[in-house]
């Protein structure tokens, strides 16, 4: 490679990691813990869901709805969660105008619909299928779901920012797109060596030469796994600006019917007749019998429109198991008076383009195609990818260290660098704290989590400035981490007494899961310890 190339290689990937360093360390660290996002909520709620059979309830959904609101009228739309103990529930206002008058469509509310917006005369909670309990989705948040919406930087809508996306999603797309432009030319870079020096690390030598294996070694066995999460996340999070030039010159700025042909909404608008329906609909009977139709699927969506009218609608989305059909999904529609279907799309024989590329993106994304063992998979390299990051940092530190670069440059340079890692390493131990104040706490909602997470997160960062010594920050995370990831289970058995050999016999695997995962990272923190403790040297900030 010639020099010219290598310097903008070189480069590149030096400005575009540093410019994304711990906003990428977030997101890895976060999405690494997202993977268990469902055993996260069985260990907090000290509910296990693992031997438990909730089969999906919709007709006590509506009657007991029914005795808080006039039904007539209304849409529902139920979003069921991933492993199917749970739905979101999003009714609408009336479109019969002698119950409600219905809210006319704005500007705002076209496109991909959210998380829904309501008004006084309609409802959107999280209902289970377990226990027949119904919660806000302010009440029914929990760990996973914050380590999940976090890992895309969620929190940070906030922000009144707005260009087109909200701020979070649009800065998560940003630091995607950025990785890409790392993760290539760092490639690019270390090319010409790749055969020789793939699994080359000398932790004997001095540290650069540490961090400069590390970084290398882990950077390009982990390419693979790191170039899928880039591509899928840009795809994911920032899809809106990808698709807004299709859907102006293609669809003439119908946003609805591009989402439309893209299957994140249906269209289901029939005219209400203001005619009751001659005979209530059985809901379950309608999605058992479908199901049983579609016995390798699940169930993913209902809509209902117009409910109790002779105008009324109903269709059912569902997904094929990724060990029956990798891609694909099934649809059925029908109309509820006629007892007709007048839409039908089988999982198992009808996908489409459109599924293919859908169910490659969100597989590859969020692992779900493989099990808790390729979810750990996904994990461990999840945090490798945080050590990339960590010694990346490290590399770029070191590199300006040198006596010939200006005093105020090297204080910035260290100041700079004692952020990013005070930041990253300060997710652990504030992780395990949050763990463990909430399984204390009587009430647990989004504010609290929020407010919990965040504060201490802000105060361990200012702690860990405070040293001004990398390897003392290093150090004192490393001990912060081991006394709070192995306080998670000792907690949880005295609050629960679901101790790891009580959840073991009771075959409560989620929640036996998460006690051995801080279990263990408190081990290798305490190992990384002793390492560090025997041969580090001191990192201060000059004088």
């Amino acid at each position: 490679m010639d020099q010219r190339k290598y310097n903008i290689y070189f480069h590149t990937h030096t400005i575009s990691g540093i410019v994304i360093a711990a906003l990428l360390y977030v997101i890895f660290f976060a999405g690494s813990f997202s993977f268990f996002k469902d055993d996260i909520a069985a260990w907090q709620k000290g509910k296990s869901l693992s031997n438990v059979e909730s089969p999906a309830d919709f007709n006590y959904i509506l009657d007991s709805m029914g005795t808080k609101y006039n039904l007539q009228g209304r849409n529902f739309d139920f979003y069921l969660l991933r492993q199917g103990h749970g739905t979101y529930v999003n009714m609408s206002v009336s479109q019969d105008t002698t119950i409600s008058k219905p809210v006319p469509k704005t500007e705002k509310s076209k496109g991909r619909k959210r998380r829904g917006a309501k008004n006084e005369d309609s409802a959107y909670f999280l209902h289970s299928f377990v226990d027949k309990t119904q919660s806000s989705y302010d009440e029914g948040y929990d760990m996973g779901e914050f380590l999940y919406r976090l890992h895309f930087l969620a929190p940070l809508n906030q922000i009144p920012i707005r260009l087109g996306t909200p701020f979070g999603y649009l800065l998560a797309g940003i630091v995607s797109f950025l990785f890409l432009f790392a993760l290539i030319t760092g490639l690019f870079l270390h090319w010409d060596k790749i055969k020789n020096n793939f699994f080359l690390f000398r932790p004997w030598s001095k540290w650069k030469t540490v961090w400069t294996d590390m970084h290398t070694v882990l950077g390009v066995i982990g390419f693979p796994f790191q170039l899928i999460f880039a591509i899928t996340g840009v795809v994911l999070i920032v899809n809106y600006v990808l698709i807004s030039p299709f859907s102006k010159f293609i669809y003439n700025g119908d946003q609805d019917k591009l989402y439309q042909e893209l299957q994140y909404n249906r269209t289901m608008a029939p005219t209400y007749s203001y005619q009751p329906l001659a005979k209530k609909l059985d809901v379950n009977a309608f999605v058992n019998q479908w199901m049983n139709e579609w016995p390798e699927s699940d169930i993913s969506r209902l809509y209902i429109r117009n409910f109790g009218d002779k105008s009324m609608e109903i269709a059912l989305e569902t997904k094929p198991k990724p060990s029956a059909n990798f891609a694909g999904s099934g649809y059925v529609l029908m109309k509820v008076a006629e007892g007709k279907t007048s839409s039908i799309k089988s999982p198992k024989t009808d996908a489409t383009y459109v599924d293919w590329v859908k169910s490659l993106v969100y597989h590859l994304h969020f692992g779900d195609f493989g099990g808790r063992t390729l979810r750990i998979v996904y994990f461990v390299l999840g945090l490798l990818g945080c050590v990339v990051i960590i010694s990346g940092i490290m590399i770029w530190l070191v590199a300006r260290e040198k006596p010939n670069i200006p005093a105020y440059k090297r204080k910035f340079n260290f100041w700079a660098a004692n952020l990013f890692i005070s930041m990253s390493l300060g997710m652990l131990p504030v992780t395990a704290f949050s763990f463990i104040v909430i399984k204390l706490s009587a009430t647990v909602n989004q504010s609290f989590i929020y407010s919990l997470y965040f504060y201490s997160w802000l105060v361990m960062i200012i702690y860990l400035l405070i040293l001004r010594d990398l390897t003392k920050v290093n150090k004192h995370t490393l001990v912060l981490s081991t006394i709070l990831c192995l306080a998670v289970p000792i907690v949880n058995g005295i609050a629960t007494n679901l101790w790891i050999w009580n959840t073991f016999q009771a075959k409560s695997y989620d929640i036996l899961f998460i006690d051995m995962l801080f279990i263990t990272m408190s081990i290798l923190s305490a190992f990384a310890f002793f390492k560090v403790k025997k041969q580090a040297k001191s990192f201060k900030i000059l004088k």
